[in-house]
């Protein structure tokens, strides 16, 4: 898989050793379209692969971070924030996904400051973030193997020091076990129930009701992502990160 730490060459070099699962042919089309500069191309491809994938119930992080490059490439910045969130959904602990999706941030209009947040949740997101659900489940199992075998030492082995150590060892674990758990099942949770969403639109109106008649509380432009916390009928009630909530047409953005 071929990476570079730097935006540019991100964006100018794609990763071309893809999911076994993807169509090499069209995945190879889809590259040469990119590296000839014909991005509308490479688009079109990468859509395609991805609708087919998603017809089997199959994703691919790296798909959706080259289909990202491409949209941005092609200056349609919605779509590229939109694709880089899809692909950090799968493989949150991807660095080059979490640096290219900064940088298309930084193109957005709506630079909107977050809400105060307690700095323990802060750093409790960023170590659940450095893996996906799956290495969360795998970590889990070992740390729980791990766990058994510190019982069995506190309960077979006759030396003191030993068993004192495999006694604090086991508690310390054992926390460390449902931890990973939390993890997996936030992870997990966050994939399947996916409430966010990036505007799609140059601007919309955000309203104090499901009306196109209500007051305008603000507006949001294309890029920004919103947390969607409720629905009627064609609209979305969505909240953004300074606490701010209000309602907007669903055509307006699109859920990652």
């Amino acid at each position: 898989m071929i990476r570079n730490k730097l935006f540019l060459l991100l964006i100018s070099g794609l990763m071309v050793n893809l999911l076994a699962f993807a169509s090499p042919d069209i995945l190879d089309d889809a590259s040469e379209a990119y590296r000839k500069g014909d991005y509308k191309k490479s688009i079109e491809l990468y859509e395609k692969v991805i609708a087919d994938h998603l017809a089997k119930g199959e994703e691919s992080p790296e798909i959706y971070y080259n289909l990202g490059n491409a949209y941005f490439r092609d200056n349609q910045i919605g779509k590229a924030i939109l694709n880089y969130n899809r692909a950090l959904l799968l493989s949150p602990g991807d660095s080059d996904i979490r640096h290219n999706l900064r940088f298309a941030n930084t193109r957005i209009e709506d630079k909107i400051v977050p809400s105060n947040r307690f700095f323990l949740t802060d750093w409790f997101n960023s170590i659940q973030h450095l893996f996906n659900s799956n290495t969360w489940g795998v970590i889990a199992i070992v740390l729980f193997f791990l766990f058994l075998g510190c019982m069995g030492v506190f309960l077979f082995v006759r030396t003191l020091w030993m068993r004192k150590t495999a006694f604090y060892s086991g508690i310390v674990i054992f926390v460390l076990v449902i931890v990973a758990n939390v993890f997996a099942f936030n992870q997990k949770n966050m994939r399947i129930h996916r409430n966010n969403g990036v505007v799609m639109v140059p601007a919309v109106s955000v309203r104090t009701s499901p009306d196109a008649n209500s007051k305008e509380l603000f507006q949001l432009h294309e890029g920004t992502v919103v947390k969607v916390r409720n629905t009627d009928g064609n609209w979305y009630e969505i909240e953004i990160i300074n606490g701010s909530v209000g309602w907007l047409p669903k055509e307006n953005i699109e859920i990652i």
